[in-house]
Protein backbone atom coordinates (compact mmCIF):
# COMPACT_ATOMS: atom_id res chain seq x y z
CA UNK A 1 0.00 0.00 0.00
CA UNK A 2 1.39 3.30 -1.19
CA UNK A 3 2.66 5.57 1.58
CA UNK A 4 0.83 8.66 0.94
CA UNK A 5 -2.78 6.13 1.01
CA UNK A 6 -1.37 5.21 4.68
CA UNK A 7 -1.26 8.89 5.89
CA UNK A 8 -4.62 9.55 4.35
CA UNK A 9 -6.36 6.90 6.21
CA UNK A 10 -4.79 8.20 9.28
CA UNK A 11 -5.99 11.73 8.43
CA UNK A 12 -9.36 10.30 8.24
CA UNK A 13 -8.77 8.52 11.38
CA UNK A 14 -7.30 11.12 13.23
CA UNK A 15 -10.10 14.00 11.86
CA UNK A 16 -12.83 10.83 13.50
CA UNK A 17 -11.22 10.77 16.56
CA UNK A 18 -11.17 14.37 17.43
CA UNK A 19 -14.13 15.79 15.73
CA UNK A 20 -16.02 15.42 19.67
CA UNK A 21 -13.17 17.94 20.72
CA UNK A 22 -13.33 20.40 17.59
CA UNK A 23 -17.49 20.46 18.46
CA UNK A 24 -16.91 21.16 21.61
CA UNK A 25 -14.26 24.20 21.28
CA UNK A 26 -16.53 25.49 18.46
CA UNK A 27 -19.89 25.02 20.61
CA UNK A 28 -18.38 27.04 23.33
CA UNK A 29 -17.73 30.03 21.13
CA UNK A 30 -21.37 29.39 19.94
CA UNK A 31 -24.64 31.54 21.67
CA UNK A 32 -26.56 29.45 23.43
CA UNK A 33 -29.72 28.66 21.33
CA UNK A 34 -27.66 27.81 18.33
CA UNK A 35 -25.62 25.13 19.74
CA UNK A 36 -28.32 22.32 19.58
CA UNK A 37 -30.39 24.15 16.51
CA UNK A 38 -26.96 24.29 14.26
CA UNK A 39 -24.69 21.17 15.24
CA UNK A 40 -22.14 21.92 12.27
CA UNK A 41 -18.46 23.03 13.32
CA UNK A 42 -18.54 26.20 11.35
CA UNK A 43 -19.93 28.58 13.57
CA UNK A 44 -22.10 31.61 12.01
CA UNK A 45 -21.48 33.93 15.16
CA UNK A 46 -19.09 33.25 17.84
CA UNK A 47 -19.74 35.35 21.98
CA UNK A 48 -17.88 34.89 24.93
CA UNK A 49 -20.87 34.91 26.45
CA UNK A 50 -20.81 31.07 27.79
CA UNK A 51 -17.58 32.07 29.43
CA UNK A 52 -18.60 35.14 30.83
CA UNK A 53 -22.10 33.44 32.36
CA UNK A 54 -20.46 29.58 32.83
CA UNK A 55 -17.62 31.35 35.36
CA UNK A 56 -20.38 32.30 38.27
CA UNK A 57 -22.93 29.84 37.72
CA UNK A 58 -22.77 27.94 40.65
CA UNK A 59 -22.82 31.28 42.81
CA UNK A 60 -18.85 31.48 42.82
CA UNK A 61 -16.02 31.75 40.44
CA UNK A 62 -15.14 29.01 38.90
CA UNK A 63 -11.30 29.60 39.69
CA UNK A 64 -12.63 28.58 43.05
CA UNK A 65 -13.13 24.84 41.74
CA UNK A 66 -9.70 25.35 39.85
CA UNK A 67 -7.61 25.57 43.25
CA UNK A 68 -9.66 22.69 44.73
CA UNK A 69 -8.65 20.19 42.18
CA UNK A 70 -5.45 21.50 41.95
CA UNK A 71 -4.83 21.20 45.76
CA UNK A 72 -6.41 17.41 45.43
CA UNK A 73 -4.31 16.85 42.34
CA UNK A 74 -0.99 18.15 44.45
CA UNK A 75 -1.59 16.04 47.45
CA UNK A 76 -2.26 12.88 45.41
CA UNK A 77 1.26 13.21 43.10
CA UNK A 78 2.94 13.71 46.43
CA UNK A 79 1.21 10.89 48.12
CA UNK A 80 2.02 8.62 45.41
CA UNK A 81 5.45 9.56 44.61
CA UNK A 82 6.47 9.11 48.67
CA UNK A 83 4.23 6.17 49.11
CA UNK A 84 4.73 4.15 45.96
CA UNK A 85 8.28 4.70 45.38
CA UNK A 86 9.20 3.29 49.19
CA UNK A 87 6.86 0.29 48.82
CA UNK A 88 8.50 -0.43 45.39
CA UNK A 89 12.28 -0.19 47.24
CA UNK A 90 11.36 -2.35 49.77
CA UNK A 91 9.81 -5.47 47.55
CA UNK A 92 12.27 -4.92 45.18
CA UNK A 93 15.54 -4.42 47.50
CA UNK A 94 14.77 -5.71 51.16
CA UNK A 95 14.24 -9.36 52.10
CA UNK A 96 12.06 -9.82 54.51
CA UNK A 97 9.73 -13.21 55.11
CA UNK A 98 6.22 -12.99 52.48
CA UNK A 99 7.81 -10.78 49.75
CA UNK A 100 6.77 -12.50 47.00
CA UNK A 101 2.84 -13.07 48.81
CA UNK A 102 2.83 -9.36 49.47
CA UNK A 103 4.09 -8.25 46.17
CA UNK A 104 1.60 -10.91 44.36
CA UNK A 105 -1.35 -9.43 46.50
CA UNK A 106 0.01 -6.13 44.79
CA UNK A 107 -0.71 -7.15 41.32
CA UNK A 108 -3.26 -8.97 42.30
CA UNK A 109 -5.01 -5.13 43.57
CA UNK A 110 -4.68 -3.72 40.07
CA UNK A 111 -7.17 -5.86 38.76
CA UNK A 112 -9.73 -5.50 41.74
CA UNK A 113 -12.72 -3.12 40.31
CA UNK A 114 -12.65 0.04 42.47
CA UNK A 115 -16.04 -0.14 42.91
CA UNK A 116 -15.84 -3.19 45.12
CA UNK A 117 -14.19 -1.41 47.29
CA UNK A 118 -16.23 2.15 47.66
CA UNK A 119 -19.09 1.39 50.58
CA UNK A 120 -16.49 -0.15 52.97
CA UNK A 121 -14.47 3.04 52.55
CA UNK A 122 -16.97 5.16 52.61
CA UNK A 123 -18.43 3.85 55.80
CA UNK A 124 -14.96 3.77 56.96
CA UNK A 125 -14.29 7.21 56.57
CA UNK A 126 -17.92 8.04 57.72
CA UNK A 127 -17.25 6.74 60.62
CA UNK A 128 -14.53 8.94 61.17
CA UNK A 129 -16.09 12.17 60.36
CA UNK A 130 -13.98 12.43 57.32
CA UNK A 131 -16.93 13.11 54.57
CA UNK A 132 -16.95 16.48 52.68
CA UNK A 133 -13.11 16.72 53.13
CA UNK A 134 -10.13 16.05 51.11
CA UNK A 135 -9.11 13.40 53.05
CA UNK A 136 -10.77 10.45 51.79
CA UNK A 137 -9.30 11.83 48.21
CA UNK A 138 -5.71 11.88 49.90
CA UNK A 139 -4.68 9.43 52.37
CA UNK A 140 -5.55 6.40 49.98
CA UNK A 141 -2.67 8.37 47.86
CA UNK A 142 0.05 8.10 51.12
CA UNK A 143 -0.79 4.20 51.64
CA UNK A 144 0.36 3.47 48.50
CA UNK A 145 -3.05 2.54 47.27
CA UNK A 146 -2.45 2.62 43.44
CA UNK A 147 -1.04 -0.65 43.09
CA UNK A 148 0.25 0.27 38.93
CA UNK A 149 2.62 2.58 40.51
CA UNK A 150 3.96 0.74 42.53
CA UNK A 151 4.54 -1.85 40.04
CA UNK A 152 5.88 0.85 37.43
CA UNK A 153 8.91 1.48 40.28
CA UNK A 154 9.56 -2.20 41.33
CA UNK A 155 10.03 -2.56 37.89
CA UNK A 156 12.70 0.16 37.41
CA UNK A 157 14.47 -0.28 40.66
CA UNK A 158 15.25 -3.85 39.60
CA UNK A 159 17.21 -2.75 36.36
CA UNK A 160 19.38 -0.52 38.56
CA UNK A 161 22.74 -2.98 40.04
CA UNK A 162 22.39 -3.98 43.04
CA UNK A 163 26.16 -3.44 43.54
CA UNK A 164 25.44 0.61 44.41
CA UNK A 165 23.24 -0.64 47.46
CA UNK A 166 26.19 -2.59 48.43
CA UNK A 167 28.69 0.18 48.13
CA UNK A 168 26.38 2.28 50.34
CA UNK A 169 25.84 -0.21 52.91
CA UNK A 170 29.48 -0.49 52.86
CA UNK A 171 29.54 2.92 53.93
CA UNK A 172 27.54 2.48 57.18
CA UNK A 173 24.25 3.05 55.18
CA UNK A 174 20.90 1.46 56.27
CA UNK A 175 18.25 0.78 54.30
CA UNK A 176 16.57 4.20 54.31
CA UNK A 177 19.60 6.27 53.77
CA UNK A 178 20.56 4.12 50.62
CA UNK A 179 16.96 4.22 49.38
CA UNK A 180 17.13 8.36 49.62
CA UNK A 181 20.76 9.10 48.93
CA UNK A 182 21.24 6.16 45.70
CA UNK A 183 18.05 4.55 44.73
CA UNK A 184 15.72 7.41 44.75
CA UNK A 185 17.82 9.90 42.60
CA UNK A 186 18.01 7.30 40.00
CA UNK A 187 14.63 6.76 40.06
CA UNK A 188 13.87 10.09 38.21
CA UNK A 189 12.41 8.34 35.23
CA UNK A 190 9.87 6.30 37.18
CA UNK A 191 8.75 9.38 38.91
CA UNK A 192 8.60 11.79 36.62
CA UNK A 193 5.96 8.71 34.56
CA UNK A 194 4.13 8.76 38.41
CA UNK A 195 3.45 12.66 38.45
CA UNK A 196 2.30 12.65 35.05
CA UNK A 197 -0.21 10.08 35.10
CA UNK A 198 -1.48 10.98 38.66
CA UNK A 199 -2.03 14.37 37.59
CA UNK A 200 -4.15 13.47 34.37
CA UNK A 201 -6.02 10.69 36.30
CA UNK A 202 -6.69 13.03 39.66
CA UNK A 203 -7.58 16.29 37.66
CA UNK A 204 -10.59 14.06 35.41
CA UNK A 205 -11.60 11.93 38.38
CA UNK A 206 -15.15 12.60 38.82
CA UNK A 207 -17.07 9.08 40.52
CA UNK A 208 -14.70 9.87 43.93
CA UNK A 209 -15.26 13.06 44.42
CA UNK A 210 -18.35 13.15 43.90
CA UNK A 211 -18.77 10.29 46.70
CA UNK A 212 -17.57 12.43 49.47
CA UNK A 213 -17.71 15.74 48.48
CA UNK A 214 -21.49 17.28 48.88
CA UNK A 215 -20.66 21.06 49.60
CA UNK A 216 -20.95 23.00 46.63
CA UNK A 217 -17.64 25.52 48.03
CA UNK A 218 -15.43 21.73 48.31
CA UNK A 219 -16.27 20.52 44.67
CA UNK A 220 -13.56 19.99 42.31
CA UNK A 221 -13.86 20.95 38.75
CA UNK A 222 -15.60 17.52 37.33
CA UNK A 223 -17.98 17.19 40.05
CA UNK A 224 -18.71 21.32 39.50
CA UNK A 225 -19.34 20.54 36.03
CA UNK A 226 -21.65 17.87 36.68
CA UNK A 227 -23.23 20.09 39.07
CA UNK A 228 -23.73 22.98 36.08
CA UNK A 229 -25.39 19.97 34.27
CA UNK A 230 -28.05 19.20 36.84
CA UNK A 231 -28.85 22.97 37.64
CA UNK A 232 -28.96 24.42 34.27
CA UNK A 233 -31.52 23.62 31.92
CA UNK A 234 -31.04 23.57 27.80
CA UNK A 235 -29.48 27.28 27.65
CA UNK A 236 -27.03 25.85 29.98
CA UNK A 237 -25.35 23.94 27.68
CA UNK A 238 -22.88 26.35 26.12
CA UNK A 239 -21.68 27.55 30.01
CA UNK A 240 -20.63 23.33 30.01
CA UNK A 241 -19.04 23.49 26.81
CA UNK A 242 -17.15 26.28 27.82
CA UNK A 243 -16.04 25.28 31.17
CA UNK A 244 -15.36 21.85 29.95
CA UNK A 245 -13.06 23.87 27.56
CA UNK A 246 -11.31 26.13 30.18
CA UNK A 247 -10.84 22.50 32.48
CA UNK A 248 -9.19 20.83 29.32
CA UNK A 249 -6.80 23.51 29.56
CA UNK A 250 -4.36 22.14 32.20
CA UNK A 251 -4.57 18.93 30.91
CA UNK A 252 -3.07 19.92 27.81
CA UNK A 253 -0.58 21.77 28.92
CA UNK A 254 0.70 19.54 31.60
CA UNK A 255 0.85 16.81 29.12
CA UNK A 256 2.52 19.00 26.21
CA UNK A 257 5.43 19.82 28.84
CA UNK A 258 5.71 16.73 30.36
CA UNK A 259 5.22 14.54 26.97
CA UNK A 260 8.99 13.89 26.27
CA UNK A 261 9.72 13.02 29.49
CA UNK A 262 6.53 10.42 29.66
CA UNK A 263 7.90 8.66 26.97
CA UNK A 264 11.23 8.34 28.07
CA UNK A 265 9.83 7.19 31.28
CA UNK A 266 8.28 4.75 29.81
CA UNK A 267 10.69 3.33 27.60
CA UNK A 268 13.24 3.36 30.07
CA UNK A 269 11.48 1.78 32.92
CA UNK A 270 10.75 -1.41 30.31
CA UNK A 271 14.56 -1.93 29.94
CA UNK A 272 15.61 -4.92 31.01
Amino acid sequence: MPKSLKHAGLLVFVAFMIYPLIWMVVSAFKPPEQILTEPGIIPHELTLQNFKEGWHALNRPFSAFFVNSLLVTIGSIVGNLFSCSLTAYALARLQFRMRTVYFAITLASVMLPFHVLVIPQYIFFSQLGLVNTYWPLLIPKFLATDAFFVFLMVQFIRTLPRELDRAAWIDGAGPFLTFWYVVLPLMRPALVTTTIFTFIWTWNDFFVPLIYLTRTQAFTVPVALNSMVDSETQSGVGMLFAMSLLSLLPILIFFAVAQKYLIRGIATTGLK
